[in-house]
């Protein structure tokens, strides 16, 4: 690694290579010797850590530095002076620009080794586990066209044309797109003709500085072993000009299309839908099969956006827990049931508690449709409900959001005890800060982590994590 700071002339060396001379602007030389959990690659130089997006590790680069501060800094890829044998030709033309993913130029099996390392680095420095057992990556035979679900962001150029895409990384700049690798390739026709149609139809397109316009959001959706299809429009209000017709023709366009859904969002804000949905035409859902159960899947419903690790990882679990069917089952954060369904019939009696009402219903239909009769679904925050439980479950699911278990959680499983635990998370930080909390301080043994990749081409890794009295 050269250890050399360089000068925005490129042909001029430092005669100062002390960490005092950085300066924002400036260009250095790196090599890449490691990936962090956010996608960047990490270099170092005179004492200082550069993170680098848009390296891995092997590279030896020319970078500029954008952020300087005492202890590290932030840099842009200048110039790709030695590429590692990690780095791959992107699928996508625009990888380098759209944020959508991080990480396609990087092979994928490598991607997959850096991924159960973070998770064993986060385990050892932030969880305090020795030696933890990590078990091998869960994978799909495909690393592209997995994506179940996309909703693109809209916006006119300066010449009018309707825009949809990914916004550049770190910023609201739109990157336009006709097609997506990661997005199941099947969504890509009505992603290119959708925007035409816009366009014809000379729809007023949000602009977000102004908070001006009326159609924000593409959103589209496909059921991975049906076929079935739903297209939302997320809107500031409900007037579209001959949205019934133009419903219809899509419709019969596109035959695998169940349904023209719009939401409506007039809040200035970053979150996508609003809390009303109308269905203008076709059915307001789609038929999915999941672990040999019939699902009903609406606009805004969460479900795993890839579906055939989401498979894998539920098998992982089933086989790890060994049920015996007189079992009583708590899911907390269970969403619309797609792990609490299949695993109630494996038990005696299951609960899923989950804070969106609307989710509770559709897991409640979702029961329905598949005769299971031995669920109950409870609607309030996990924090509220787990302490208040009538019934003392002897295995406990947990699926939190990324900010992890809130203490009120950990402290109520540590009363109620259950003999297993299964701690599913999409962060791998904030699951050794919990399991630090249930192991060290709780009482509960870590068995195993398994790891699953639900987001290839990007850095995120889902696990789950078992643990016993």
């Amino acid at each position: 690694m050269s250890t050399t700071p360089l000068t925005g002339n490129t042909n001029q060396k430092s005669r100062d290579p002390t960490p005092d001379f950085w300066q924002q602007g400036q260009l250095v030389e790196v090599t890449i010797t490691d990936l962090n959990d956010t996608g960047e690659g990490v270099g170092r130089l005179e004492g200082r850590v550069i993170f680098v997006p848009d390296t891995v590790t092997g590279d030896r680069v020319l970078v500029r530095l954008v952020r300087v501060k005492s202890n590290y800094a932030n840099g842009k890829l200048h110039q790709l002076l030695e590429p590692s044998p990690h780095r791959i030709r992107p699928n996508c033309i625009v990888a380098d620009k759209c944020g959508g993913c991080q990480w396609q130029h990087i092979d994928y099996h490598y991607q997959q080794e850096t991924k159960q390392n973070l998770v064993i680095q986060a385990l050892e420095h932030i969880g305090g586990f020795t030696s933890p057992h990590v078990a091998p990556i869960l994978t799909t035979e495909t690393s592209l066209a997995y994506r179940n679900k996309a909703t693109y962001p809209l916006k006119r150029s300066a010449t009018g044309q309707v825009q949809a895409g990914y916004y550049h990384q770190g910023s609201h700049q739109l990157i336009n797109l006709n097609q997506c690798p990661v997005q199941d390739a099947r969504l890509n026709p009505l992603l290119a003709e959708i925007k035409q149609d816009i366009e014809q139809l000379g729809w007023s397109v949000y602009n977000e500085e102004r908070h001006q316009g009326r159609l924000r959001h593409l959103s589209l959706r496909i059921g991975r072993r049906t076929g079935e299809m739903l297209l939302t429009l997320v809107t500031t209000d409900w007037r579209l000009q001959n949205l019934d017709a133009q419903a219809q023709q899509w419709l019969t366009r596109y035959p695998k299309l169940m349904g023209i859904c719009v939401n409506r969002n007039p809040n200035r804000t970053n979150v996508i839908f609003g809390h009303e949905t109308r269905c203008i035409a076709g059915q307001p859902y789609l038929q999915e099969e999941f672990a040999g159960l019939q699902l009903q899947l609406k606009p805004e419903t969460f479900f795993q956006v890839n579906t055939e690790v989401a498979e894998a990882l539920l098998a992982a679990i089933v086989e790890q827990l060994a049920l015996k069917g007189d079992e009583i089952l708590v899911d907390a954060y269970c969403g619309i049931g797609t792990f609490t369904l299949p695993l109630a019939q494996r038990v005696r009696q299951a609960m899923g508690l989950e804070v969106h009402p609307a989710s509770v219903e559709q897991a409640q239909l979702n029961a329905q449709l598949n005769g299971i009769s031995n669920v109950t679904f409870k609607t309030g925050a996990v924090e509220t409900l787990l302490p208040q439980l009538e019934i003392n479950p002897d295995v406990v699911l947990l699926d939190p959001p990324r900010k992890g278990c809130d203490r009120v959680v950990i402290e109520a499983l540590l009363v109620t005890a259950p003999k297993q635990i299964v701690y599913v998370s999409c962060k791998p930080a904030t699951l050794a800060r919990d399991l630090k909390l249930l192991c060290h301080t709780g009482g509960y043994q870590l068995t195993h982590v398994q790891p699953a990749d639900f987001f290839p081409q990007t850095p995120h890794v889902e696990c789950a994590a078992f643990l016993v009295r």
